[in-house]
């Protein structure tokens, strides 16, 4: 959609905070919703933004972002990368003539050598299309992209989301790298967190989704406390919710992962299905996500002979998704850390009893063991066998789980309340210290940096392939208010 667009659509008076509406860049590198959280924040949050009277255009590049329809607010501007990861040919090689400038060089470079190019080079491209449309916006508002290219002058005052410290993804990728090629492989994958710890620090206005994610940003990134604000997310509860027209199927146990990586725990849900089994021979998984054909998933799934009880669903309708979590007897997320956990919100919405562990910010969101859900310690599949079992047995505890659950994210998670929340701290960033520049020059950390990034064999181009505060956890914090990367391809 080109930048005309964004102007379509009637505006109002005045927003629903009865302010004068924002007009809202909102970026994001990687911005489909199939594609991993990420995505969903943006669709989320765009809508309800534009339901409160602002108008937002999301600037975002492959893959795509998915938007809602029928608000006139909200309109999307591909800012295009060279898709360097896309299905069927990740980590392709580009020909000559896609080729359109020297940030194209620079992403096929750190391809080349094995890094994770796209949040700086869409930084880099994002700030010379917002410095070009200068005026436009009234406010910047960042997806976790934490590039170098958002520091300095971006033609509006800036105010950054990060879900959680992308370095929480990397110490648990390393610990299960099974030899040092694979640790090596990772750190460099993992370079660009190096980056975003130091653009990070220099951000005046963090926006975070749970006080977790709050106090790993500080401990991981260094961020002073005072820059980072809670704005809790949620689930669509209109769409997330209770239909009794949908049978339950016995046995049934439902999780979404969207990579095989070991932050998602999928493996230990895969070793305590086999045990729940011995009781209850008719319990069977659905995942939603694509299906690994190697690593410890398949793996598990073969060694205990689950390849009719494990079923991977990918690419279904938001309509599908719901009927399939209300389907199910119960919903699981087995994760060993998440920074907040839309699929235990969305579930829980549905009025599905859910088992969940107890990784990062997961007993902020599911409540307290017995009341809510059943907590179990994370990367344990005999505790995890154990609440299964006990739920798919005790349809009262499923029944008083499920209601509960419901009212907590009723009560306390909801898509209006974190757009609310978050227009609350744009206004505070247009009158305060936010308004000024980050630095007074960006040319600095990027050319001690990224340009170092480009490498002399690099300018040749084509030809080359690529290696590859402490808070009571179940209560939200005081403020208002991919997701971790992989190497999964969408």
């Amino acid at each position: 959609m080109t930048a005309e667009a964004s102007q379509a659509g009637p505006q109002e008076d005045s927003a629903a905070d009865g302010e004068r509406p924002l007009r809202i860049a909102l970026l994001t590198y990687k911005g489909n919703p199939f594609c991993g959280g990420q995505g969903v924040y943006v669709r989320h949050l765009s809508r309800e933004l534009a339901r409160l009277g602002h108008r937002v255009e999301v600037i975002g590049s492959q893959p795509y972002p998915v938007l809602d329809e029928g608000y006139p607010g909200i309109s999307l501007t591909e800012l295009p990368s060279l898709d360097l990861y896309r299905s069927p040919d990740p980590f392709r090689t580009p020909k000559r003539d896609e080729y359109r400038d020297w940030i194209d060089a620079l992403e096929v470079a750190t391809m080349w050598t094995g890094g994770f190019p796209e949040p700086l080079t869409f930084s880099l491209r994002a700030r010379r299309h917002l410095r070009a449309r200068r005026g436009e916006f009234d406010i910047v508002h960042d997806n976790q992209t934490l590039g170098y290219g958002l520091l300095g002058d971006v033609g509006a005052p800036l105010v950054t989301t990060i879900h959680h410290p992308i370095t929480v993804d990397r110490q648990l990728e390393l610990d299960a790298a099974e030899n040092w090629r694979q640790r090596m492989s990772k750190r460099r994958w993992y370079a660009f967190t190096q980056m975003q710890k130091r653009v990070a620090r220099r951000l005046p206005s963090i926006l975070t989704v749970s006080g977790t994610s709050r106090q790993e940003i500080i401990d991981h990134l260094g961020v002073r406390d005072d820059r980072i604000h809670v704005v809790h997310i949620g689930a669509d509860t209109d769409q997330f919710s209770p239909d009794p027209a949908v049978p339950q199927v016995p046995g049934r146990i439902v999780t979404t992962s969207s990579a095989d990586v070991p932050l998602k725990g999928l493996v230990f849900l895969v070793e305590a299905l086999a045990k729940v089994r011995t009781e209850h021979p008719e319990a069977h998984l659905i995942v939603v996500g694509k299906r690994p054909t190697e690593g410890p998933v398949a793996q598990a799934v073969e060694r205990y002979g689950l390849e009719g009880a494990v079923d991977f669903v990918k690419g279904i309708t938001d309509a599908e998704l719901v009927d399939l979590v209300r389907s199910a007897e119960v919903a699981c997320v087995p994760s060993l850390y998440e920074g907040f956990s839309l699929p235990a919100a969305e579930a829980m919405a549905t009025g599905t009893p859910l088992v969940a562990t107890t990784g990062g910010a997961i007993p902020e969101v599911a409540g307290r063991d017995g009341e809510t859900c059943l907590a179990v310690p994370p990367g344990d599949p005999d505790a995890l066998a154990t609440a299964l079992s006990r739920l798919l047995a005790d349809p009262e505890l499923r029944a008083r789980l499920g209601r509960a659950g419901r009212e907590r994210v009723l009560a306390r998670f909801t898509w209006s309340r974190a757009a609310e929340g978050t227009v609350q701290r744009y206004r505070e960033a247009m009158t305060g210290s936010a308004a000024k520049p980050l630095v007074s020059s960006a040319a600095k950390p990027l050319a001690g940096s990224a340009a170092d990034t480009l490498t002399g064999s690099a300018a040749k181009l084509p030809g080359r392939s690529a290696a590859s505060q402490e808070v009571d956890p179940t209560t939200p914090t005081s403020d208002t208010g991919v997701y971790p990367e992989s190497r999964a391809t969408c």
